[in-house]
C-alpha cells in the first residue's frame, strides 16, 4: 500500500537491502519493511546444492565417453556472488531472472575444463576404468578455477557416477568383454582339466613310486632270502665238507684198519698154511686107500662106492657083474644120519677134508 512492502526470508537465505543503490541492510533471515519504488532486495541461497551433470570427452584413440556425476556445492561468499549474478526477487519474493541455471552451466564449464586434458591422454578402457580419477581430476580443477574463486562458490563434493561408452562401443566392448571372458572360462577349464590332469598323473606317479618301493622292498626281501639260503648252503657245504672230511678220515682210518687187518689175516692164513703144510707133509706120499682106511667113514654107500671103484679097475678081469635093484635103490635113497665119532678116536688127528677118489692108473687122483 503506497509502495511500502514487507519481505520476510528464512535463516538459509542471506538477504542483501538496496536502497537508492547502496546497502541499505544485509544478513541472513531478515524480515522488514521497504519502500517498493526506491529499493532492490537480493535473495542469495547459502544451504548447499547438488548440480548434476553429463558431458561427453573424446579419449586418447578417438572414442567419445560420456561423463556422469554431480557436484555439491554451496555460496561461500553471498557479497561476491550477488557482484556476480542477479539475485533480485520481487515484492513476491520470485527472482527476477533465472541466474541459478547460469551459476550451474558455468560449474560444469569448470569441471568439463578440469578433466578434458586427463580423459584426452588415456584409451577409452583406461578411462571407463578411471572414474576416481576423473572425479578426483574435477576437484582439483573447480577448486584451482578463478572463475569459481569469483563466483564465491565453496565446492564441498565432487562425484562421479559413470564413466559410459556409446552405446554401439559398449556393444563392442561387452562382445570384446563377453569374448575375453569366455576366453578366461575356457581357460579355466582347460586348467581345470590340465589340473585333473596333473592330479591323476601325480596319483599314477604315486601309485607307481609305491610299486617300485614296494618291488624295492620285495627284491630287499628276496635278496635277504638268497642270502640267508647262501648262508644255509655255505653252512650245508660246510658241514657236508666237514662230513665228508670226517668220512675221509673215518675211510682212512678203515683203510689202515683194513690194511692191518688184511696183513693179519694173510700172516694168519700164510702161518695157517705153513701149519697145515706142516701138518700134511707126512701125509703126502701115503697111499689114498690108507687114507681112506684111517678116514673110517661108517657110511656103507661110501664103502660100496668104493666097491664100484675096484671092480671098474678091475674091470677086465670080470666076466659078468648083476647089481640088484634093493642095491641101486640103496645107493640112491638119503643117507642115514652120520654116527657120532667114536670116543677111541684121538682127537690129536687133524680134522682137515680127505680127498677119497681113488687114484688113476698114473698115481694121481681124479
Amino acid at each position: 500500500m503506497f509502495g511500502i512492502n514487507h519481505s520476510q526470508f528464512d535463516s538459509m537465505t542471506y538477504v542483501i537491502h538496496y536502497k537508492n543503490g547502496r546497502v541499505q541492510k544485509e544478513g541472513r533471515g531478515l524480515s522488514f519493511y521497504y519502500f517498493g519504488p526506491n529499493s532492490s532486495i537480493v535473495a542469495i541461497p547459502m544451504g548447499s546444492n547438488d548440480l548434476p551433470f553429463i558431458f561427453n570427452e573424446t579419449t586418447a584413440n578417438y572414442q567419445t565417453v560420456s561423463i556422469q556425476g554431480q557436484i555439491t556445492y554451496k555460496a561461500g561468499d553471498p557479497r561476491q556472488l550477488a557482484d556476480q549474478l542477479d539475485f533480485t526477487v520481487d515484492s513476491r519474493g520470485i527472482y527476477k531472472k533465472n541466474e541459478l541455471e547460469k551459476l550451474h552451466q558455468r560449474i560444469i564449464n569448470e569441471a568439463q575444463t578440469a578433466t578434458s586434458t586427463f580423459v584426452q591422454s588415456l584409451g577409452l578402457k583406461d578411462v571407463m576404468r578411471s572414474a576416481k580419477a576423473v572425479e578426483l581430476n574435477i576437484a582439483e580443477g573447480l577448486a584451482a578455477s578463478k572463475a569459481i574463486g569469483l563466483l564465491g562458490i565453496e565446492v564441498l563434493a565432487v562425484n562421479v557416477l559413470a564413466v559410459k561408452a556409446t552405446p554401439e562401443m559398449g556393444r563392442a566392448l561387452e562382445t570384446e568383454t563377453r569374448e575375453k571372458i569366455q576366453q578366461e572360462a575356457d581357460q579355466a577349464i582347460f586348467e581345470r582339466r590340465n589340473f585333473a590332469v596333473e592330479q591323476e598323473r601325480k596319483i599314477k606317479e604315486s601309485e607307481l613310486n609305491t610299486d617300485i618301493a614296494v618291488e624295492e622292498k620285495n627284491k630287499q626281501i628276496a635278496e635277504k632270502k638268497m642270502e640267508g639260503e647262501m648262508q644255509r648252503a655255505t653252512s650245508t657245504r660246510k658241514l657236508r665238507e666237514m662230513q665228508v672230511q670226517a668220512d675221509i678220515a673215518v675211510e682212512e682210518q678203515r683203510k689202515l684198519l683194513l690194511e692191518q687187518t688184511t696183513a693179519n689175516q694173510r700172516q694168519e692164513a700164510e702161518t695157517r698154511g705153513y701149519v697145515l703144510e706142516t701138518t700134511l707133509q707126512p701125509y703126502k706120499n701115503m697111499d689114498w686107500k690108507l687114507l681112506v682106511a684111517l678116514n673110517n667113514n661108517p657110511d656103507p654107500k661110501f664103502n660100496i662106492a668104493l666097491a664100484f671103484r675096484e671092480l671098474a679097475e678091475n674091470a677086465g678081469k670080470i666076466g659078468n657083474l648083476n647089481i640088484s635093484p634093493d642095491l641101486l635103490d640103496s645107493l640112491l635113497t638119503s643117507p642115514p644120519a652120520r654116527s657120532e665119532r667114536p670116543d677111541n678116536r684121538s682127537d690129536d688127528r687133524p680134522d682137515f677134508p680127505v680127498d677119497s677118489r681113488p687114484p688113476n692108473r698114473s698115481g694121481n687122483r681124479r
